[in-house]
């Protein structure tokens, strides 16, 4: 019988792929922030394309939850990155992004390594995280936002990798929280569950970083500076404490899947162009940024 967690899988490809879109366009829009400033999030909030951006994500995280009650966190986090091809197909159909031919190389090598994740993972269920995990995960949350405050000083092109890592590891450690919290048994479970506070928590904290990331630069590199920072750390706390399995005979498969999923995203950080900028309000009263102008609707 076929795991429900790989439909999961593909449509959390897409929301995902469509969020990425969608919050780009919105913080092109609003002023970029050299500070740690949560008021960001509000900010951002303010525009009607983030707002359905942010429900693409909040469907995109769902998907995900339910996804890994099965499906192994080595899988799902990378497949996370699947949703950069999705955001660079519409980035190209829908607001006329150029893509170098080295982006499109490494999104098809991005494909192939995920495919080979596919092959190999063998879906399970989760064992609990215990004391010591939740314990780590909020360590994890303290020093990912000390690291935050002093990254939101950089600039341009390494503040977009900085930034979006710092994102991807809060992301990361949500996905280790969320991998044993998806199978309680009942709602109330659930919601009593510790791992669900600090899933939420380093959801928003990882939001807020991906938000600033996005100010900086491409949204190709911020977005694949998270899934390459968040991949690895999910992918060994689920392989040695979650109860991750990969299919017999097939461990070479994941490791190259797995291998070559990371370097395509991490030539993605290194590649990837900015596809726009941040408007004079000259050029935002003139209309000169085309689709993605700030203020002008989706």
């Amino acid at each position: 019988m076929v795991s429900s967690g790989w439909c999961f899988l593909a449509a959390m490809i897409v929301a995902y792929g469509v969020a990425n879109l969608l919050q780009s366009v919105a913080a092109a829009r609003t002023t970029v922030h050299h500070t740690f400033d949560p008021g960001l999030l509000l900010r951002l909030a303010g525009h009607r394309t983030y707002l359905i951006g942010l429900g693409c994500q909040v469907a995109g995280f769902v998907l995900a939850l339910l996804a890994r009650r099965d499906l192994p966190l080595f899988l799902v986090q990378s497949s996370v990155a699947a949703g950069l091809g999705v955001t660079a197909l519409l980035g190209v159909l829908v607001l006329k992004w150029r893509l170098p031919a080295a982006e499109v190389a490494l999104l098809v090598l991005l494909f192939a390594g995920i495919t080979a994740l596919v092959l190999s993972a063998e879906p399970a269920p989760a064992k609990p995280l215990g004391t010591a995990g939740l314990v780590a995960l909020v360590v994890s949350l303290g020093v990912i936002a000390v690291i935050g405050f002093f990254a939101v000083r950089l600039h341009g092109a390494p503040g977009s990798v900085a930034l979006g890592a710092l994102a991807g590891l809060a992301f990361s450690a949500a996905a280790v929280a969320a991998r044993p919290l998806a199978s309680s048994a009942t709602p109330e479970a659930f919601v009593q569950n510790p791992l669900f506070y600090l899933l939420i928590v380093h959801s928003v904290v990882g939001q807020l970083l991906l938000g600033l990331a996005m100010q900086r630069g491409s949204t190709t590199a911020a977005v694949a500076a998270m899934d390459a920072a968040g991949a690895v750390p999910a992918a060994i706390v689920g392989l040695l404490l979650l109860n991750d399995k990969i299919w017999p005979g097939r461990e070479w498969l994941a490791a190259v899947g797995f291998l070559v999923t990371l370097a395509a995203v991490i030539g993605l950080t290194r590649y990837a162009e900015p596809q726009h900028h941040h408007a004079v309000a000259g050029e935002r009263d003139r209309g000169m940024v085309g689709a993605a102008a700030p203020g002008r609707p989706l």
